[in-house]
């Protein structure tokens, strides 16, 4: 049985561009896998479509905001819909990146030395102090970031000590609390997985190379900005390493349905994590699509494999 699919893009997030068209992609590909599918914002027409077709299964390819902040799968859940994707906690935690990296920390992955402050406590304490602390734990150089968010937006590689305020004011313009990280130079990848009630895959980790040698808005969304290589050009020893944490955070975070881990292999060969995301882009520029081809996956089969899954967990 083919299950009538609304998928639920756009929201008001800054990245509501890319999730129109993540959500194109993946309406696309259900219909070639013969499902019947809607496509809505999420507006107040939402609900009423919602319940207003029998057997339906939600698909949320919604990025920031409610999308991968657990909100609407709450919501989902509160109005029995079955949906794709991983569950409201889930969601919460690991879009909140100085959240997500303790808990994986905990879980024995390597991760980069972090701090993690709120708007207020930075402008009422003062920045040349906390600057001053930030430096000296963290070291130079570093990235400054928004804790919740995606696409790379607000994201900033400060080598200077006297650019971390107007870095940390670039983040603050995203969220009010900013990520101030250790920068690890090496090979980045991300790593995309479909988790199934057959258990998870974990795709070929995808090689970023971005022009401008750091990832930011700019080198995802403009053609030529970036060279993506799939399987990454790295060791045996070295993709299995990193397959191996990828599918650690996914047991330890609860990761389901279309998820990827970003990290990088460092200058001792290891795979330090830098975060997880429960809601990917699916854009002709993303990445995990760059992975599924490289492994052979049709996106349609994957897709009509996660709606029968959500209609059968209902």
């Amino acid at each position: 049985m083919k299950h009538p699919v609304v998928v639920v893009s756009g929201g008001l997030s800054h990245q509501r561009d890319v999730s129109l068209k993540s959500g194109r992609t993946v309406a696309q590909a259900l219909r070639r896998a013969g499902h019947t599918v809607v496509e809505t914002d999420v507006d107040a027409g939402l609900v009423p479509t919602l319940l207003g077709t029998e057997g339906l299964v939600a698909f949320p390819m919604l990025h920031g905001g409610v999308g991968e902040d657990g909100a609407l799968p709450e919501v989902l859940r509160l109005l029995g819909i079955p949906y794709v994707g991983s569950g409201p906690a889930t969601c919460r935690v690991s879009f909140d990146k100085s959240i997500a990296t303790r808990i994986v920390a905990g879980a024995g992955v390597t991760t980069p030395r972090q701090a993690a402050l709120p708007h207020d406590i930075f402008r009422e304490l003062g920045a040349v102090e906390l600057v001053k602390a930030l430096t000296e734990r963290i070291g130079l150089p570093l990235i400054v970031k928004p804790a919740r968010g995606g696409s790379s937006l607000g994201v900033t590689k400060v080598t200077d000590a006297a650019d971390l305020p107007q870095a940390m004011a670039t983040a603050y313009a995203y969220d009010d609390m900013v990520v101030i990280e250790q920068f690890i130079t090496g090979t980045e990848l991300a790593i995309g997985m479909l988790t199934t009630r057959e258990g998870t895959e974990v795709l070929p980790a995808v090689e970023i190379r971005p022009a401008s040698g750091v990832y930011d808005y700019a080198s995802m969304y403009t053609a030529g900005e970036t060279r993506l290589t799939a399987p990454a050009d790295i060791t045996e020893t070295q993709a299995q390493a990193a397959a191996e944490m990828a599918r650690t955070v996914q047991q330890t975070l609860d990761l389901n349905g279309i998820s990827r881990v970003d990290a990088i292999i460092d200058e001792h060969g290891r795979p330090v994590f830098l975060e997880a995301g429960v809601a990917p882009g699916m854009t002709g520029t993303s990445l995990v699509p760059v992975g599924m081809r490289a492994a052979g996956v049709d996106l349609a089969e994957v897709c009509s494999r996660l709606v029968s899954d959500a209609a059968h967990d209902a």
